[in-house]
Formats: structure tokens, C-alpha cells, sequence
């Protein structure tokens, strides 16, 4: 029988931001991984570069998810490195799935 399929969310927990002209210099994220009967997540924040002059800035209030999450994508360092954050969140859940470690005592 094949292994469950792992379903991986991105969510932004909150962003920090100038109050005078609404840039987001933050990103506090969470990774959750899922195969419908274990999970495991990760946790993490990202500065973020502030805007080039010239650069067009969406306005706070008009921010999306999907568009912070690209940032903190691309500022972690693209595919491959969400590759790998997944590739480590699945690790986590193949281990509860088929554990090789154990703790206890034999009394």
C-alpha cells in the first residue's frame, strides 16, 4: 500500500510593518504538513528588503496572503529552499508514521 500523500500549507502568522508608510519589513510564517493522520509544522519569521525607489508598493491594506507568502518564499531562497523546509517537515512525518527512535524505560 502507498504512503499517504502530504498536503503542505503556508500561513502567515503576522507581518511587521513601518506605521508611517505601511512597509512590511517582516514576515512571521508557519509551514504545516499533513497526511491525513499525522502532521508536523515549522515556524519561522524573514526580514524583508525594503523596496527600491521606483519598486510599485501595494499598500498594506491591499496586501494578500498569497502575496506575502511569495515574498517569503522568494526571500528564503526560492523552490529549492521550500523544497527543502518540506522535504524536512515530511522526514518528521515519516518518522511518527514508522518511528526508528524510542524513549522509555523497560520497568
Amino acid at each position: 500500500m502507498a504512503d499517504p500523500v502530504t498536503t503542505f500549507a503556508w500561513t502567515v502568522n503576522t507581518l511587521e510593518r513601518h506605521v508611517a508608510d505601511g512597509i512590511v519589513f517582516s514576515v512571521h510564517y508557519n509551514v504545516s504538513a499533513n497526511d491525513g493522520t499525522y502532521q508536523s509544522s515549522a515556524y519561522g519569521s524573514i526580514g524583508l528588503d525594503a523596496p527600491a525607489e521606483g519598486d510599485d508598493v501595494i499598500p498594506y491594506a491591499d496586501l494578500t496572503e498569497e502575496v506575502c507568502i511569495g515574498w517569503t518564499k522568494e526571500k528564503l531562497g526560492g523552490d529549492e529552499k521550500v523544497a527543502e523546509i518540506q522535504a524536512a517537515l515530511q522526514t518528521q512525518i515519516d518518522e511518527q508514521r514508522t518511528p526508528t527512535r524510542a524513549s522509555g524505560k523497560p520497568f
